[in-house]
C-alpha cells in the first residue's frame, strides 16, 4: 500500500513538473539540448504531451512502475497471425493507409524518422539525432548512415526530401495535411536534413514524423516506387525496417520475413510472420482456439469472445484503454435524413425535418445499453471524436450536455415532428457494418426499433467493400469509426472537417458538395487549434469544435473502445511492443 502511495505521489509531481511553464514559450519551458536527440528525455516527452494539452496520469504512472520479468523465449521461428474483422489487406503504401489495422502491420515494414515507444517516448528511428532551434522552429535531424532497404538500395537524405514531397502532395497522399505546418525541408548533407517550421508544434517529433500514427514520413523507396509502380508499391511496400514482405496477394495473407540488415542487431527476433486476413466471428475464434493462429490483430476484437478467450488458459488476453470513437454514421444526402447545409444556427437546424430525423436518430441511441449488450461491457459512451487518452482535451460533461444525450422521449417526439408518429411510414434503412460487427449492428437495429419503432435492416459486407462504400457516401447508415487516436488532430482534422480525408474522398462532389459533414466554424475551430501551443487554448478550441460536432450531429457518437491484445500463451509480447493501436513484432519472441 505505500508502494503505491509512493507511487501516486511521485507521479502527480512530475505531473506537476510537466505543466510548469509558460505555454508562450516556443520551447515549453525546455532548453535546447532537452528537445535535441537520439532519445528525447522522460521529463522532455511529458513537458511535450502537456504542452499539446495530451498528457495523463495514464502516460506518467507506466514509466514508474519496475518492469516484470518475462518468461524466457527462444528467437527465430514463425508466427501464424490473424488480422480481425477484414478479408484482404488493399494497400500498406503510407501515403494510402486510411485503416488502423493497414499501418499495423506497416510498421514492421517501413521506418520512420521518429518512433514512440510503449511510454509514448518519442525515440529516433531513421534519425539519429536532432538539435531544435531557440524559437522552436528548426529541427536539424542527423540521419542513421550505412543503412540499406530492403532491397538493397542505400538510404540518404534522398529519401526523406523524396517521401516529404510525395506526402505533401495532396493528390498522391491522404495525410498531406499533417505536414502542413512545415514551411521547408532542406538537405544539408547526405546524412542530414533540417525542417523549417511555420510555427512552433509541440506535436512535430510525434505527429509529424512518427512512423505509425502520423504516416506522413513513413520513408519510403524511391528505387522501389519507380520499379514495381504504386499498385504494387501498395501491395508490397520495400522499407528499411525489422521485417520485409516476401508475399502478399490481394486477398490472401501478407508474408514478412526478418530483416538481416536492419540497424540494431538484436532485432527483429522471429523469422517469419504470416498475417492473414479473417473476416467474421467464428472463423477468428476457430484459428485462434484450434492453435492455427497465434496472435490477433487488425480491427477490435468483437466483444463476445473477450470472455471466452479469457477463459481459455492457452490464450493470453491483455485489455488497456484504447485511443478512439466509434458512431453510427448518418447519411446526410438520404432523403429522409437530408441536411444540404449544417452551417446554420442550431435552433434554425431543429426545425428541418432532415435534421429532426438524424437529432432523433441519436438521441435514440442508449449507449449504456449497447456497451452492456454488445460489447460485454468493453468500452466507454462517445459523445464526440475526443476520447480520454488524448488527457484533459477530453471533455466529460459532453455526455450531459450534448443533444445527443439519451433521450427516448424526446427522440419520439422529433420523429413524430419530422412526419413519422411511432416510426409510421418511416423508410426502412440499411445499416452497414463488417461481419465482425454485425452483432453489435444488431443490438443498434434493436434500440432503433425499441426507442422509435423503426426498422433498421443490418447489411454486413466485407471491410473493404464497405470502406469503398463509405468513401462514395454510398450508404444509408454506417457502423464504424477511428483508431489510433492519440491527439485531437487525429479526432478533428483527420474525420471533422469539410476536407478531412475521410469525409467521403470518393463521392460524386457535383451531386454532394460535401461529405457526411461540413460545418464553417468547425473548419476554422480545428485549424485554429493544430498551430495553438497554450494547452489552455487548445483545450477551448478542441472542446469547442467536439460540441459542435456533437450538437449538430456530425454521426451518432457511439462508444470508445477498449485496446484488446489476443496470443497464444506461447507467444511473448514484452512491454517494449504493448503500444495500443500497433503490433509492432520486433522484440516479439515465441517460447
Amino acid at each position: 500500500m505505500n508502494d503505491d502511495k509512493d507511487l501516486i505521489r511521485r507521479a502527480q509531481r512530475e505531473m506537476r513538473d510537466a505543466h510548469d511553464f509558460d505555454p508562450r514559450d516556443p520551447l515549453f519551458g525546455l532548453n535546447r539540448s532537452e528537445l535535441s536527440g537520439p532519445k528525447l528525455s522522460r521529463r522532455a516527452t511529458l513537458r511535450l504531451l502537456a504542452a499539446g494539452g495530451a498528457l495523463t496520469m495514464a502516460h506518467v504512472l507506466p514509466g514508474l512502475r519496475p518492469t516484470t520479468a518475462m518468461a524466457a523465449a527462444h528467437g527465430g521461428g514463425e508466427l501464424r497471425a490473424i488480422w480481425s474483422g477484414v478479408a484482404e489487406i488493399t494497400t500498406l503504401d503510407p501515403a494510402r493507409i486510411d485503416q488502423v489495422l493497414q499501418f499495423q502491420i506497416a510498421s514492421n515494414v517501413l521506418s520512420g524518422l521518429m518512433h514512440i515507444n510503449n511510454a509514448l517516448v518519442a525515440e529516433g528511428d531513421l534519425a539519429e539525432s536532432w538539435t531544435v532551434s531557440e524559437d522552436g522552429l528548426v529541427y536539424d535531424i542527423k540521419l542513421r548512415e550505412g543503412l540499406t532497404f530492403h532491397n538493397g538500395d542505400a538510404f540518404n537524405a534522398d529519401d526523406v526530401l523524396f517521401t516529404f514531397e510525395r506526402s505533401s502532395n495532396p493528390e498522391i497522399s491522404i495525410h498531406s495535411r499533417v505536414l502542413a505546418n512545415v514551411a521547408s525541408l532542406e538537405k544539408v548533407s547526405d546524412y542530414e536534413v533540417k525542417f523549417t517550421l511555420k510555427q512552433p508544434q509541440a506535436s512535430f517529433l510525434t505527429k509529424a514524423l512518427e512512423r505509425s500514427s502520423g504516416r506522413a514520413m513513413t520513408i519510403v523507396s524511391r528505387g522501389a516506387l519507380e520499379s514495381m509502380g504504386p499498385a504494387q508499391y501498395g501491395l508490397t511496400p520495400v522499407g528499411t525496417g525489422p521485417f520485409k514482405i516476401v508475399e502478399h496477394q490481394m486477398g490472401g495473407s501478407v508474408i514478412l520475413e526478418k530483416f538481416a540488415d536492419y540497424y540494431d542487431p538484436e532485432r527483429p527476433k522471429l523469422d517469419r510472420i504470416v498475417i492473414t486476413p479473417v473476416d467474421g466471428t467464428e472463423p477468428l475464434a476457430a484459428a485462434i482456439e484450434a492453435g492455427d493462429a497465434q496472435y490477433v490483430g487488425g480491427n477490435p476484437l468483437p466483444g463476445e469472445l473477450v470472455d471466452r478467450f479469457a477463459s481459455n488458459p492457452d490464450l493470453v488476453v491483455d485489455i488497456k484503454p484504447g485511443p478512439g470513437f466509434q458512431s453510427v454514421w448518418f447519411n446526410p444526402w438520404r432523403d429522409a435524413m437530408k441536411v444540404e447545409s449544417f452551417d446554420k444556427p442550431l435552433e434554425e437546424l431543429k426545425k428541418e425535418k432532415g435534421f429532426m430525423v438524424r437529432l432523433a436518430l441519436a438521441k435514440a441511441l442508449d449507449r449504456d445499453l449497447f456497451v452492456t449488450q454488445a460489447l460485454f461491457g468493453n468500452g466507454v459512451p462517445a459523445y464526440g471524436t475526443i476520447n480520454a487518452a488524448m488527457g484533459f482535451y477530453f471533455d466529460e460533461g459532453l455526455a450531459t450536455t450534448s443533444e445527443q444525450a439519451f433521450d427516448p422521449e424526446g427522440a419520439k417526439a422529433l420523429l413524430a415532428e419530422a412526419g413519422y408518429p411511432t416510426g409510421e411510414g418511416f423508410p426502412t434503412l440499411k445499416l452497414q457494418t463488417t461481419p465482425n460487427t454485425r452483432r453489435a449492428g444488431l443490438v443498434v437495429a434493436n434500440i432503433y426499433k425499441e426507442v422509435l419503432g423503426i426498422t433498421v435492416e443490418v447489411d454486413a459486407k466485407e471491410f473493404s467493400v464497405g470502406i469503398e462504400e463509405f468513401n462514395k457516401m454510398d450508404f444509408d447508415m454506417r457502423l464504424g469509426g477511428s483508431g489510433g487516436d492519440y491527439d485531437p488532430d487525429d479526432g478533428l482534422v483527420d474525420w471533422m472537417q469539410t476536407a478531412s480525408k475521410f469525409n467521403g474522398p470518393a463521392r460524386d462532389t457535383a451531386a454532394m458538395p460535401f461529405g457526411f459533414f461540413s460545418e464553417a466554424e468547425v473548419d476554422s475551430l480545428t485549424d485554429q487549434q493544430a498551430v495553438t501551443a497554450d494547452p489552455e487554448a487548445r483545450r477551448e478550441l478542441v472542446m469547442k469544435a467536439n460540441a459542435i460536432t456533437s450538437n449538430k450531429v456530425a454521426c451518432g457518437f457511439l462508444y470508445h473502445p477498449v485496446d484488446i491484445l489476443v496470443h497464444s500463451a506461447s507467444v511473448t509480447v514484452p512491454p517494449e511492443n504493448r503500444i495500443p493501436g500497433l503490433c509492432d513484432f520486433d522484440r516479439v519472441t515465441i517460447g
